[in-house]
């Protein structure tokens, strides 16, 4: 064991089913039913699901009609996203009277680095219970924590007693923790990739601490090298309070699926119009414009061009994207067209890690 990585005394804090449980939460009659955020047409998607929902196995990310298919009793509310905001604020304030390395990942969910906090609270796991009351006594929601040495760690223990619970997994538990968790438990590792690890005979965090470097990265490309080293509880990304945006984008789903491409182009400009007036928002400009296609059958394609110089101009992201859009032919009717500029001017270039470390165990740091 190495004794030169820093400890962190790191809280991921995740709310509960957040745009439901805001719905419920305004409207008590909801309280205890059913709920999906989102639209119920042929063309809706479910943003988000309560727990009363779950139960029939309706997420985010599928489609209306098959969420009122798994649960024909679902309610669909439309989403409301100034007042997620607002609610979303609130939660902020609470976590800035203990730290102000407060890095958000969305709405509803948040690193903090409380290893020096304001309270002078010596334990992470209590600062992580008093945060989780105060937002149910002061917001009137429930959240879920992890607290870890670091994000990774500290993201998957969030999960591990939701809702409305947490989880501390201390420096001399991580390794043990990680050998013992499923691989589908951790984070990055999606259902496609955790299907291909499940073929190599990679079930648990043991069974990839003994994959080799070289050949995780063989067989799952640039993430393998991630995965040797999260397995060892190695994650030196640090809470980052001004969060560096990677890339800026609009799309639209459409009404009815397009097969014309002078349709498709007419959309596009809509879409071009947007990135650039986002652009203009947020002071940045880009290199690489990707447009994004999604099929009637639902199958997902990207086309991507970086250009030798920084845009932000609507009729050179169009001109781009044109480009793209002919680059092939269709292979489908489309519902979904998406225009994305990233390779920003406001990226640097992170640190790599030049050395194998494991992760340094602390017995009396107190967690």
């Amino acid at each position: 064991m190495q004794n030169d990585l820093p400890i962190r005394k790191i809280i991921h804090v995740d709310m509960d089913a957040f745009y439901a449980s805001v719905e419920q939460m305004d409207n008590p009659e909801l309280k205890g039913k059913p709920l999906a955020v989102g639209g119920s047409g042929t063309r809706g998607v479910v943003s988000a699901a309560s727990y009363e929902a779950r139960k029939f196995g309706v997420r985010s990310a599928i489609s209306g009609v098959k969420a009122r298919r798994l649960c024909p009793e679902l309610i669909f509310v439309r989403p409301r996203f100034d007042r997620y905001t607002e609610i979303s604020k609130k939660i902020r304030a609470i976590f800035y009277d203990y730290t102000d390395l407060v890095e958000p990942l969305s709405l509803d969910e948040a690193y903090l680095d409380v290893t020096e906090n304001k309270k002078g609270n010596p334990s992470a796991s209590l600062i992580a219970e008093e945060i989780r009351t105060r937002i149910f006594n002061e917001v009137g929601l429930t959240a879920s924590a992890g607290i870890s040495i670091n994000k990774f760690v500290a993201k998957v223990a969030s999960d591990y007693n939701k809702p409305n619970g947490q989880k501390t997994v201390n420096p001399e538990e991580v390794l043990d923790f990680l050998e013992a968790l499923d691989i589908r438990k951790f984070y990055g590792i999606g259902k496609v990739t955790a299907e291909k690890m499940y073929q190599k005979g990679i079930f648990t965090g043991l069974d990839l601490k003994s994959k080799t470097k070289d050949y995780l990265e063989a067989n799952f490309g640039k993430s393998g090298k991630s995965y040797y080293y999260i397995v060892r509880g190695i994650h030196n990304s640090e809470v980052k309070p001004n969060r560096t945006r990677k890339s800026l984008a609009a799309e639209r789903t459409f009404n009815e699926n397009l097969s014309s491409e002078v349709f498709m182009l007419e959309k596009l400009e809509h879409i071009a119009e947007e990135v650039a007036r986002r652009l203009s928002k947020s002071k940045v400009a880009g290199k690489t414009v990707t447009l994004k296609i999604k099929y009637s059958d639902f199958t997902l394609q990207t086309r991507s061009k970086t250009l030798p110089y920084f845009i932000a101009d609507k009729a050179v992201i169009l001109e781009t994207a044109k480009e793209l859009l002919y680059q092939e032919k269709m292979s489908n009717s489309v519902r979904l067209l998406g225009i994305s500029l990233s390779n920003l001017n406001t990226e640097k270039k992170a640190k790599p890690i030049t050395k194998d470390k494991e992760v340094s165990v602390q017995l009396r740091f107190e967690f």
